[in-house]
């Protein structure tokens, strides 16, 4: 019973090295792609054969971070429609999924919807990270992500994503390519990382054409979201209580929810609502109840409990900064007995930030707040819509209408600067 109330506060609280040794495997698709609307075979599939299904090119490429995590990429090099002459340079575009996320994030809507196959279709060479410890970047040269007395695999928080997971993605696209900079687009956790990345490590803001923050988790300062609150009273306690339960991975068995999505969670079933409850949304208009064994059949994937205690670190002390472990690891890992802020004037890029009304999450006055700290912001932009959330950023019915055509607008634009 402890358990299961650990992981419904999680639950409630989700908000979405250098010189890495890498690898890739190429997927080959077929002449006749099968198009297919079986909502249940679309969530149990990986993201390869997700794609390979709907008729794109799908490459997996993996890399090695400095601290030995190794990591899985998704690559879709060209689209369906137009040119896919795979030797025709293209601009490049990395996509990082949120909290408890996948590269799926950016598929699950499908083509002609989805993020990741627009910007395809549109001419861009489309490459989708997987961060650690997710069900795709499980593994690690020496730690174990089953065990259970030395859980070191999972002693890890999104500092640790921005300051070496997004470098070895970012080298090994660029030393793919033969390409000196490329389009970032983050959600949620995913901008998160990015400003850890550019804030600690400068020279990567010379990497970047643009940076895109879809509702990007940085400041909590004005929300006062019951579930946020709750989180950052538990924030001295979550990972020290996980760790005792041999719970440092949350969400982490795909095989549970692989069968419960089978099984139990298609529209009539009398888990329906049960089911709808994982995927921690507010049911704005804009989600389709009919697609909801998709989202849950790729989120949760996976995260460790960490990334939750360090949110909620940022929350009850009101300051974005690093992970605070104890003033002694502190004073060795910093030079401090507490941890620095991220020096976000550090950030150069050009900012692109989107954000929503209702989004209970990334509050619209913390959106804000981190655009007027932004060096280089050149646009902080409302979603025209009252009702638009967090998650309608990748799974609303109408993303495409609403962010994804003005992102792809303001990416071109950024190409011409």
């Amino acid at each position: 019973m402890l358990q299961l109330i650990f992981l419904s506060v999680l639950v409630g609280a989700a908000v979405g090295g250098q010189s890495p040794n890498a690898q890739f495997v190429q997927r080959t698709y077929g002449s006749n792609p099968k198009f297919s609307s079986d909502i249940l075979e679309d969530a149990t599939l990986d993201v390869p054969g997700l794609v390979t299904k709907y008729g794109y090119p799908i490459e997996i490429h993996e890399v090695t971070t400095s601290d030995g995590y190794k990591l899985t990429m998704h690559r879709i090099p060209y689209g369906r429609a137009g040119n896919n002459d795979p030797n025709t340079p293209r601009p490049i575009v990395f996509l990082m999924h949120g909290l408890l996320s996948s590269s799926a994030d950016f598929l699950v809507l499908g083509p002609g919807n989805a993020l990741g196959y627009h910007l395809a279709d549109e001419g861009y060479d489309v490459w989708l990270g997987n961060a650690r410890g997710n069900f795709y970047s499980r593994r690690h040269k020496t730690l174990n992500p089953d065990a259970r007395i030395n859980q070191n695999f999972w002693r890890f928080s999104w500092d640790e994503i921005g300051n070496r997971d997004l470098p070895a993605f970012i080298d090994h696209i660029l030393a793919t390519t033969k390409q000196s900079k490329l389009h970032y687009i983050g959600h949620s956790q995913g901008g998160t990382s990015f400003l850890v990345l550019t804030s600690l490590r400068p020279q990567y803001n010379e990497k970047f054409i643009s940076f895109q923050g879809l509702a990007p988790a940085s400041f909590f300062t004005n929300n006062d979201d019951s579930t946020i609150t709750s989180l950052a009273s538990m924030e001295g306690i979550l990972e020290p209580a996980a760790f005792a339960l041999g719970m440092g991975e949350v969400f982490g068995d795909r095989d549970f929810i692989s069968w419960l999505i089978e099984n139990h969670c298609s529209p009539g079933s009398i888990l329906e609502s049960f089911c709808g409850s994982l995927l921690v949304t507010g049911r704005s208009e804009y989600f389709n109840e009919t697609m909801e064994p998709i989202f849950m059949g790729h989120a949760p994937a996976g995260a460790s409990v960490r990334q939750f205690a360090h949110y909620g670190q940022v929350i009850r002390f009101g300051k974005f900064r690093r992970f605070n472990h104890n003033r002694l690891t502190n004073l060795a890992t910093y030079g401090s007995f507490t941890p620095p802020e991220y020096k976000i004037e550090r950030i150069t890029t050009p900012s692109y930030i989107h954000y929503a009304t209702a989004d209970t999450l990334v509050h619209p006055k913390d959106a804000q707040l981190l655009c007027s700290k932004l060096p280089n912001l050149k646009g902080c932009y409302l979603v025209q819509s009252e009702t638009f959330d967090h998650y309608d950023f990748i799974w609303g019915n109408r993303a495409k209408i609403r962010v994804y055509e003005k992102v792809l607008r303001l990416m071109r634009e950024a190409e011409q600067n």
